[in-house]
């Protein structure tokens, strides 16, 4: 039996066991109306409960990380239901007040608690991720108001977290890893994020110093959990940019439940608002669905699945683009010929089991196999025609070009092809005693990647083939004298590429709660190891190993100021994925290390109440130093790596943020964030790194009419100064770096509800009796209209020699109406 079949026997064997969720507690005093304890009160769920004591106390265990409907029952009482959404290993005080008077229901999500805080963890509720307006609306437009997290790209999902790249954030949706495409070159070609945001119930960020538990990444985590539904629902979305629908479903027995998500995107609207002109038809379409089956309080089912696909189809026609000074206005004109033809299929589906072994001690199960095939056409051909504008005010020209100062044609063509295939098996234990955890897990994961990349440009000007300036060719001085070099592409890059990667990982990690005199404190402590090794028809890498140790201490004093302080860190690495082990040449180099990161953060919570509402300020100071750097380059979003960890670079930053009710009934919040990152190479000296974002504000914020709270404003905004970028591709970043402009961008919708859970009466008549919520909003991107450039054109002046760098803007103010429903 080969290795692809012992994979896929331990990978459906892995399936074919069962799941039971990992526990969580509820604890408290039962009173009555004179607050006096109450006894043998039943408190249960799904058949399983426990009695109040004589003081009125109990103590439930109940599974995490889904809801469960608890039921509080006397002889002579009302009951009491209650819903709780608790994370793993939590524990939740809840002290209920039974009447004689009327049943009692409600929902209590918790989503923050003194576990989150130790871990660094940012907590957002799953209803701002569906409402703060975004031209890529979703969990990553909220992220990017965070400081520490930067994009300049309001088309891209991508975002890079203090100082690292695109490709260092691990992502999880219900503890499992997700991954994107590979050949996205820039934000617009992205369509839709993995993570459906209709399917949401939990989302947790961390920017750095995080657990041993979460995998070998050297940036951030993003870890989504999916709602467990209790009834039968549906929501609609639809908008100038497509639209969604979910749906509930809970089977009569509430053994089976289903969540399921239809999306499609299209992006004409945002794109065709850029100076370039085009005929642009896309087409962005996913199906997911999450499947639960609670076959008994030990067992449960899960399955996630995911289908994807991806059409770009772009066809340029015309662009202008002015630029220069007051005193000399230049233009570019640029007519285009050929198009381009994109597709991302993408197929992903996982399966969870747990075994309960006993109250302390539980096993799991994952297995995750994700595919994608990915082609990337091309052939465009474009002129251009670089002038000067005639700025004289009250000329019959005024405005038009008046001289040419350069002309020239580009042919830019590719044959891309990728076919990726991606399987995981883990398996993690959990250990749960009275004051501390151990939890632990091994991972095998094959990577099988067959690609073929076959790219070149030719680039003319006037009437001259340019040579590439890194290939050592004669000169040409053309006209002024004859040319008798080879004619070669400007640039030129073919590889073809089947490799397989076998990595095996694991983690244990420790976790304590104790005190220190009249002070909490928490400790965490564990690491990681993770093995690979890199393959190919005609390579064999060698095996290499890496170990991360990783620790967490948080102290709350006993304060009258509600305060924790944290500090964090450890090593880090990085394995390099397939995309880092491809150089500038598209050739695989199988003996890629891992980079490798020491980070340490020290951060303070401060809760606190103003206007007699609750705020919280965080603050983090953190340091990383970085060695067997891969240094890379970044057009738009598409990432060229070196791969060959000759470089060393540190970054460090302050990241601040105040949230809480500025607006009676509603969360906002104010980020600031610092940073500076810098990378040596060869030891010639410390130069900025493309991420090195110096300064970012971001704002969240959420307001009402008081007079008519049914209309409601949402505002996004963002300004990060500008990153180093827009050099040409082949500039030595030690001889010529620029940087493009700073980025602003504010984004706002206003809403008119209908109808909602504050305002829904059940002797609503006519046909607004069956909606659970309703409403309807415009939405405003880049209300101030700002030309934010995400890249550099850059083309010269056969008369002076001189190249010019042209602005590539991004989106400009566009308007947006979206009706939301939900049943």
């Amino acid at each position: 039996m080969n290795a692809n079949q012992l994979v896929s026997v331990f990978f459906f064997y892995l399936c074919s066991l069962s799941l039971s969720a990992q526990t969580a507690r509820i604890k408290g005093v039962i009173l009555d109306k004179n607050n006096q304890p109450l006894e043998n009160v039943n408190v249960s769920y799904s058949n399983i409960g426990t009695q109040s004591n004589k003081n009125g106390f109990y103590n439930l265990k109940v599974p995490a990380n889904q809801n469960v409907k608890v039921v509080f029952t006397h002889v002579s009482l009302k009951k009491i239901t209650i819903t709780f959404y608790l994370d793993s290993n939590e524990e939740k005080e809840f002290n209920p007040v039974m009447s004689d008077q009327e049943e009692q229901m409600g929902e209590v999500i918790v989503t923050a608690n003194n576990r989150k805080l130790i871990q660094g963890i940012t907590t957002i509720e799953p209803e701002i991720l569906r409402k703060i307006p975004g031209a890529n609306a979703g969990i990553e437009n909220i992220l990017k108001t965070l400081p520490g997290v930067n994009s300049n790209n309001e088309l891209s999902t991508q975002y890079a977290v203090r100082g690292g790249n695109y490709d260092e954030n691990l992502v999880y949706v219900n503890e499992i890893e997700v991954y994107r495409p590979f050949l996205i070159r820039s934000g617009q070609q992205e369509g839709l994020s993995f993570t459906n945001t209709d399917l949401v119930q939990n989302v947790e960020f961390s920017a750095g110093g995080f657990q041993a538990k979460f995998g070998d990444k050297l940036s951030s985590v993003l870890d989504i959990i999916y709602r467990k539904p209790i009834q039968f629902g549906a929501s609609v979305e639809a908008s100038f940019l497509g639209g969604s629908l979910s749906v509930d479903a809970v089977s009569k027995d509430k053994k089976w439940s289903a969540v399921t998500g239809v999306r499609y995107r299209n992006n004409s609207l945002l794109v065709k608002s850029q100076e370039t002109q085009t005929n642009f038809t896309p087409s962005f379409a996913d199906v997911q669905t999450n499947i639960n089956y609670q076959a008994s309080a030990k067992w449960q089912w899960s399955f996630l699945g995911n289908i994807s696909q991806n059409k770009y189809q772009y066809q340029p026609l015309t662009r202008q683009t002015k630029f220069g000074t007051i005193d000399n206005p230049m233009a570019l004109t640029v007519f285009y010929e050929g198009q381009e033809k994109d597709k991302y299929d993408t197929y992903f589906g996982a399966l969870k089991t747990t075994y309960n072994v006993s109250d302390n001690f539980t096993l799991k199960f994952i297995g995750s196999m994700f595919h994608t095939l990915e082609q990337e056409y091309f052939d465009i051909f474009a002129q251009y025609r670089l002038g000067e504008v005639d700025a004289s005010i009250g000329s019959e020209t005024f405005g038009d070009v008046a001289f040419t100062r350069g002309i020239g044609s580009q042919l830019s063509h590719a044959r891309n092809d990728l076919d990726a295939l991606i399987v995981n098996t883990e398996i993690k234990g959990f250990h749960d005693w009275k004051e501390s955890q151990f939890e632990w897990g091994i991972k095998y994961t094959r990577e099988s990647i067959r690609d073929r990349i076959i790219e070149w440009e030719v680039i003319d000007s006037a009437g001259f083939s340019l040579n590439p300036p890194i290939i050592d060719l004669p000169k040409n001085n053309q006209p002024y004298s004859p040319y008798t070099g080879p004619l070669v592409p400007y640039q030129n890059i073919r590889a073809t590429n089947f490799n397989s990667i076998n990595r095996f990982s694991g983690y244990g990690q420790w976790s304590m709660k104790s005190n220190i005199g009249t002070s909490e404190v928490w400790y965490n402590a564990g690491v990681r190891m993770h093995n690979w090794e890199v393959s190919g028809a005609t390579i064999i890498g060698k095996s290499q190993t890496t170990f991360s140790p990783r620790v967490q201490f948080a102290i709350k004093p006993d304060w009258e100021k509600d305060m924790v302080f944290r500090l964090s860190g450890g090593l880090y690495h990085q394995p390099p994925f397939y995309r880092e082990l491809r150089d500038s040449n598209g050739k695989v180099q199988p003996n890629t290390e891992a980079q490798q990161s020491v980070h340490v953060v020290l951060g303070n919570d401060y809760s606190f109440k103003m206007w007699n509402r609750p705020f919280k300020l965080v603050s983090e100071l953190y340091y990383k130093v970085l060695t067997n750097v891969n240094t890379y380059t970044i057009d738009n979003v598409r990432i060229r790596y070196a791969a060959n960890n000759d470089a060393t670079a540190y970054a460090q930053g302050l990241d601040v943020r105040l949230n809480g009710e500025f607006v009676p009934g509603t969360e906002s919040w104010f980020s600031f964030g610092y940073l500076k990152t810098e990378e040596n190479s060869n030891e010639k000296g410390f130069i900025a790194r493309p991420t090195d974002q110096r300064l970012k504000f971001g704002l969240l914020f959420q307001d009402y009419m008081p007079a008519i709270p049914s209309i409601k404003l949402y505002l996004n905004l963002v300004y990060n100064t500008g990153l180093p970028g827009g050099s040409p591709s082949y500039a030595d970043p030690y001889l010529y770096q620029n940087r493009l402009n700073d980025y602003r961008r504010v984004d706002v919708g206003f809403s008119k509800v209908f109808i909602d859970h504050a305002t829904k009466k059940e002797n609503n008549t006519g046909w607004l009796k069956d909606f659970r919520e309703l409403a309807i909003g415009l939405e405003i991107f880049n209300l101030f209209d700002n030309q934010n450039a995400i890249t550099n054109t850059w083309v010269r002046d056969v008369y002076s020699k001189n190249q010019y760098a042209i602005p590539n803007y991004m989106t400009t103010r566009v308007f947006n109406v979206k009706l939301t429903a939900k049943l």
